[in-house]
């Protein structure tokens, strides 16, 4: 066979492995309103800088006549590319081949590019549309998933790893995604479970649609496993590359820096006004991030569950940081179980990737119930305690309105090694509010008193005018500085430009212990 022979032979194999799936089954992704993995690759990827790895790969397998069937490249998709220049690792399931099902060299193909991401040092981005495990192959298929998990978890908070869930995802195939740092579904088009409608009906009688059980908004506000839901997958694959804009390569790195014409020396008049002027009264913690940051951008993460804490990607000063805040307008601000494993989840993201935390404070405490105590609030709660406690990243508090109590210490205190603590004059810092505060003092002498409820009015302004501000906390050393409200933009980027070379480490150790 002659060079050009050889070289037609080549051309050949390499369409039969770009068309690997049928006509039919291309139709009908479109049909459904997906995109195929190719065309997902396409829109994530800087246009014409993906390489692909394994295109020839072919499965093993025998038995119910799949020796028949050998399609080029399998059920997946892998490779790397760039994003806005910067190298990225991708596989993309391919429902038009044998339903995107795993099979053992799907799984060959997988790891093959979570290994490769782990050696480089770049992120790895999984498009999840598969019907499961490849049943023809068995426990070949299960242990395929198993070791896909275990690369995960050895990936993790070394190099950043995103999963995009564009079509079914259920069983086991589930966990994959679990362990990544970010998960984005999109709506109606995307599915998670571990078991279907059907075996739900069939072992617990529950009814159920698929849209119910799994879909984006159940994960998103109900379960907390979806971070960013978008209506297409256009719009999700853009939303990860936009996300990718504030991460590392790696847990070795420091997040991309751009350059923003927001002034650094810029004052906002309006955050004088923003904090109410009743204690009791809401506000929007979210239009003040918008206000000190970087050109009013922040990615809210995690936006459809747990709103009573914010947390979420911005710059200020051009380098990325991560925003964590309590949301008045959510449960009074309060703590919760879900907020606290929220924030949590995010605080150690950041930590493990060196991205500066700037926490905003405004909580009046866990929130009270005997549903939260026996759901485990004390170990929920010790998680964002040991996130925060852990974090070696620089780390700023704004103390903007309530801190009270234990909640205080968990949100970013000094006492849990905050390297600066800035408050607003409308700060609140004690142990607790100034109604429950009078009546645990002085319980004794309003028994005793001939109007109750005058003394106890007297006894409430007199304990709010002590310590219902900052200043105590100031005297102690406990806040830094208290500040006017619209110079916080200039205080931080002072303060992230101070703290740009700190350096800690903790005790050797193999690994803590994590109030799971």
């Amino acid at each position: 066979m002659g060079t050009e022979a050889r070289i037609e032979q080549l051309r050949k194999l390499v369409d039969d492995a770009v068309h690997a799936g049928s006509r039919r089954a291309i139709d009908r992704q479109h049909d459904l309103g997906k995109l195929t993995a190719r065309e997902r690759i396409d829109t994530l990827l800087d246009k014409g800088s993906f390489q692909e790895i394994d295109m020839f790969v072919r499965h093993l397998a025998r038995g119910f006549g799949i020796e028949d069937n050998r399609p080029l490249g399998d059920a997946v998709i892998t490779g790397h590319g760039t994003i806005d220049g910067r190298r990225v690792f991708v596989f993309a399931e391919d429902f038009t081949v044998f339903g995107g099902s795993l099979s053992a060299v799907v799984a060959d193909k997988i790891c093959k590019v979570l290994d490769l991401a782990m050696q480089v040092g770049a992120p790895v981005i999984g498009l999840k549309d598969s019907g499961g495990a490849r049943i023809q192959e068995g426990v070949a298929s299960l242990d395929g998933y198993g070791r896909i998990f275990e690369r995960n978890v050895r990936a993790s908070g070394v190099i950043p790893q995103i999963s995009l869930i564009m079509g079914p995802c259920a069983g086991g195939a589930v966990y994959s995604p679990a362990i990544t740092d970010f998960v984005f579904q999109v709506d109606q088009t995307s599915h998670m479970f571990i078991t279907g409608p059907d075996v739900i009906k069939t072992v617990t009688g529950e009814e159920v649609t698929m849209e119910e059980l799994g879909g984006a908004f159940a994960h998103a506000s109900k379960s907390g496993v979806t971070h960013f839901v978008y209506p297409n997958g256009t719009d999700a694959l853009e939303a990860a590359r936009y996300l990718i804009s504030y991460l590392p390569q790696n847990n070795l790195e420091n997040a991309p820096f751009f350059a923003t014409d927001d002034r650094d020396d810029r004052i906002d008049d309006s955050l004088d006004e923003i904090i109410p002027d009743s204690a009791n009264q809401p506000y929007d913690m979210i239009e003040i991030i918008e206000t000190v940051v970087d050109d009013g951008e922040f990615f809210e993460v995690h936006e459809h569950w747990a709103k009573n804490i914010v947390v979420g990607f911005s710059r200020i000063d051009g380098h990325s940081v991560g925003i964590v805040g309590n949301q008045p307008a959510q449960l009074a601000g309060t703590l919760d179980i879900n907020a606290s494993e929220k924030a949590a989840r995010f605080v150690r993201f950041c930590d493990a990737f060196n991205i500066p935390l700037v926490t905003f404070v405004d909580v009046p405490g866990f929130l009270p119930g005997v549903d939260q105590e026996h759901g485990g609030i004390i170990r929920h709660g010790a998680k964002l305690l040991y996130a925060y406690s852990e974090a070696t990243v620089p780390r700023i508090t704004v103390i903007t309105r309530k801190a009270y109590g234990g909640a205080y210490l968990v949100m970013n205190a000094r006492g849990i090694r905050a390297d600066l603590v800035f408050a607003w004059p409308s700060a609140e810092i004690a142990v607790m509010g100034a109604q429950g505060a009078v009546n645990v003092i002085f319980r004794r002498e309003l028994a005793e008193a001939e109007d109750p409820d005058a003394r106890r009015q007297e006894l409430i302004e007199d304990y709010e005018e002590r310590f219902n501000n900052p200043y105590r906390a100031a005297e102690l050393g406990l806040v830094d500085e208290v500040i006017e409200p619209r110079l916080t933009r200039i205080k931080l980027i002072e303060g992230l430009r101070m703290l740009r070379t700190k350096r800690e480490t903790l005790p050797p150790k193999k690994h803590g212990n994590i109030p799971l």
